[in-house]
């Protein structure tokens, strides 16, 4: 049982992310201090929002400059902080040019980075950590080992390496460093979020995320032709964030939290957007054959190994651990694509 000061700052690293932008204006509707790390203070437009935040509700939210592989850079920021949610991390899936310097390094030194920050600071009593379902499962193929094909917090991701599914194996590493250290000391508390593919509305502008380019591809006909056969968890961001200010506040909460709405293939989500949209965007109507996906994959970086041990593939998650311990409440995946869409658009982004 943890109980956090609400007066107490909280810190939240990797300030300017899809996730933590969320958690932070949580926190602030919430009236708490919140110390936020961005990687340079200078980069206006990537911290655009949150500099509107910071308008919005004077003299809760600070910003500091940390970078993740470099020790002791997160010193000032968790000064007094009981809460400490760690974000930071890269994502990215495509175009990895060196997994071990683009993934793995910034995953598993930052979180060490971070950790030893929180051993040396010692008004912290909790740590939050965005972990993702990938440290759980690496390829839907995996299923075939659990059973009723179905992952729960209970298992982890034997299967991902630095050259099969790197961005899964970095989210593993770094998972299992977190649980190595706080096993060590008995002072601070770990919990854990592990989001599937996260969806929603983002609160910047920016086009680098993942999610963003998942949706802006559906919208704008880049699967028209098609879509493979693959079965994906999606959560809504919203509900992610949530989850973590649940998880920071709720003495009793602990462990690793699965955060899944519900599996879908990728048709199901243009199937969601065309109920709400009709006609008026090129989304895909059927599957492609798992021969052609090995043909034309490659193009959309999906090697053959990845549509071998992914297409066609089962696949299911259990969130309902999320549900028990920390009281989330899921909302509609509709509305979740529906938002996103409507973010964009608004923005002028599609």
């Amino acid at each position: 049982m943890v109980s956090i000061n609400p007066k107490s700052p909280i810190l939240v690293t990797g300030g300017a992310g899809y996730i933590a932008s969320w958690i932070i204006r949580y926190l602030l509707e919430d009236g708490k201090t919140v110390h936020a790390t961005v990687r340079k203070l200078s980069e206006h437009g990537k911290i655009e929002h949150l500099l509107d935040l910071q308008k919005q509700y004077p003299n809760q939210l600070k910003f500091f400059e940390a970078d993740l592989l470099q020790a002791r850079s997160f010193h000032e920021a968790m000064k007094g902080a009981e809460l400490v949610i760690h974000t930071a991390s890269p994502f990215f899936i495509s175009g990895i040019k060196d997994a071990q310097k683009q993934l793995i390094e910034p995953a598993l030194e930052g979180t060490r980075n971070v950790l030893q920050t929180v051993n040396e600071t010692s008004s912290v009593k909790r740590v939050v950590l965005t972990s993702s379902v990938a440290a759980i499962l690496g390829d839907n193929i995996d299923s075939l080992s659990v059973p009723n094909h179905t992952f729960t917090e209970e298992h982890w991701n034997t299967t991902s390496s630095l050259t099969n599914q790197p961005y899964s194996y970095s989210k593993t590493v770094a998972e299992r460093e977190a649980w190595e250290i706080v096993n060590k000391q008995n002072r601070w508390d770990l919990l854990t979020i592990n989001p599937s593919f996260v969806m929603g509305p983002s609160l910047s502008k920016r086009l680098d995320a993942t999610s963003v380019d998942f949706m802006r591809n559906m919208l704008k006909g880049a699967f028209r032709p098609g879509v493979p056969n693959t079965r994906m968890g999606f959560v809504d961001v919203r509900d992610v964030a949530k989850a973590h200010v649940l998880a920071g506040f709720r003495a009793e909460a602990k462990g690793r939290h699965i955060l899944s709405n519900q599996v879908l293939p990728m048709l199901g989500a243009a199937d969601i957007l065309r109920a709400h949209y009709g006609k008026r965007f090129p989304l895909p109507t059927g599957n492609l054959p798992k021969f052609l996906v090995y043909l034309i994959g490659p193009f959309f970086g999906l090697n053959w190994s990845y549509t071998e041990k992914n297409v066609d593939q089962p696949l299911e998650i259990d969130h309902s651990y999320s549900v028990k311990d920390l009281g989330l409440e899921y909302r509609p995946l509709s509305e979740t694509f529906v938002d996103h869409a409507e973010q964009l658009l608004a923005m002028k982004l599609i």
